[in-house]
């Protein structure tokens, strides 16, 4: 038996992503925190302007390569695209020690945009797919903690810098990550589902018959990509996970970007302790509401088959009221308790995003879909991101946080009152 056949195969699965998850975030996310390190060498760094678009072009090679990420990662093996994903990733963040300019950083963070967008589709149909009903969701749960975790740590890249040189930490980084791809090729393996061929039912209402051909795995029949394209935005379901997904995002990206300002302004603590303050709170209470919603979602979905529906739906509730009073609050208690509050609810939505759309969206498309979902989901972050920093300037960031309650309460409207699954599985 070999090792893919083993019952355990698909854990080991979450584990080796969930090691790609942390150096994906990890590596986009140390370049934000060196910028005064990278500036004694760089100056043009220096140039709050430069430092942005700096940051920004990331967002939109990432965004606009989500979907065609999707794509490709249904029709090629996901296994050597999250290698290849990884490798690259890693070679760029490596050679990013090796800049003198700022030009040359500058096309490295683009094409890093590039290999970073090709991982999520494919890592995250990956693992719905060794995953087809109990666990689903808790698995993907779990890999998404990777995403909090390597945020996290990508905040210590000016510590880091600091204690060595930032061409060091780069270059380290980078050589971990290729490390780690070597693994991958030795260890992963991708999965997909055999061919059926079912006979029709008859008139009287019997059930079909399904021949399964278990002897050699065989490839769907691959669609052209618009033809793909097309039936998924055909889907109505799709639509209405479009929209919680980027609502979602709205203050998802707003508390990465906002709340240590936030927490600063309104609760009066200095930037050294409301920086901790907000990024471990969220990122703690999000691994607290995956490890609730997963398995809560995989146990409610067997009696019901809206149980993921309502995970997530009591999820987006956890986040209304909590928005609110991270936006008017001024008790530092109370506000950063209710940051908890949001993390716990965040956590359970983001643990049923990809299981909810397995229930809508057959498997040959899902990496696809969610490529779509991605690309929304980050210009929605980046067109909050900059919204917020206009409302900041007139003193009414907090105003905006709360505002934001508004449109997650709609989102959670619509998703308990349209989506209403036949399967589990949409194959």
């Amino acid at each position: 038996m070999t090792l893919q056949q083993k019952s355990y195969y698909p854990w080991i699965v979450v584990g080796l992503l969930w090691i790609v998850a942390l150096l994906n975030y990890m590596d986009r996310q140390m370049l934000s925190t060196m910028q005064h390190s990278i500036g004694v060498t760089i100056p043009a760094i220096k140039d709050p302007a430069n430092f942005g678009r700096l940051m920004a072009i990331f967002l939109w090679i990432y965004g606009l390569m989500s979907p065609i990420s999707g794509a490709i990662a249904d029709r090629l093996n996901r296994k050597w695209l999250i290698v290849g994903s990884l490798g690259v990733w890693s070679a760029v963040t490596s050679l990013m020690a090796l800049c003198t300019s700022f030009d040359s950083i500058f096309w490295l963070r683009a094409l890093m945009g590039v290999s970073e967008a090709l991982y999520i589709p494919a890592g995250l149909s990956l693992i719905a797919d060794y995953f087809t009903g109990s666990s689903r969701s808790l698995a993907i749960g779990i890999h998404m903690t990777g995403l909090y975790m390597g945020q996290a740590l990508g905040g210590f890249g000016a510590t880091v810098a600091a204690a060595f040189s930032w061409q060091s930490t780069f270059h380290w980084f980078g050589i971990i990550g290729l490390i780690y791809a070597v693994i991958l090729i030795v260890c992963l393996r991708d999965k997909r589902k055999p061919s059926t061929i079912t006979q029709a039912s008859d008139l009287e209402g019997a059930e079909a018959v399904r021949i399964e051909i278990d002897s050699h795995p065989v490839k769907h029949d691959k669609l052209p990509i618009l033809k793909s394209f097309s039936l998924i935005f055909s889907n109505i379901a799709f639509w209405v996970i479009l929209f919680f997904f980027a609502s979602s995002s709205l203050p998802g990206w707003a508390t990465k970007n906002w709340l240590p300002t936030l927490f600063a302004d309104n609760l009066g603590l200095s930037p050294a302790v409301a920086g901790p303050a907000a990024t471990i709170s969220i990122a703690v209470a999000s691994f607290i509401g995956v490890m609730i919603g997963g398995p809560m979602s995989d146990r409610w979905v067997r009696h019901n088959l809206r149980g993921r529906i309502f995970t997530s739906a009591i999820g987006l509730g956890m986040m209304v009221p909590a928005l609110v009073l991270i936006g008017l609050g001024h008790n530092a208690m109370a506000a950063i308790g209710a940051a908890l509050f949001f993390g716990i609810g965040y956590g359970m939505f983001d643990a049923n995003n990809m299981p909810i759309l397995c229930q809508f969206i057959p498997d040959r498309q899902r990496a696809s879909a969610y490529g779509l979902m991605n690309m929304t989901g980050v210009f929605a972050g980046a067109l909050i991101t900059e919204l917020l920093g206009t409302w900041a300037k007139d003193g009414n960031l907090g105003l905006g946080f709360a505002m934001m309650a508004g449109i997650i309460f709609v989102a959670m409207a619509l998703q308990l009152i349209i989506l209403r699954p036949k399967t589990d599985n949409m194959e």
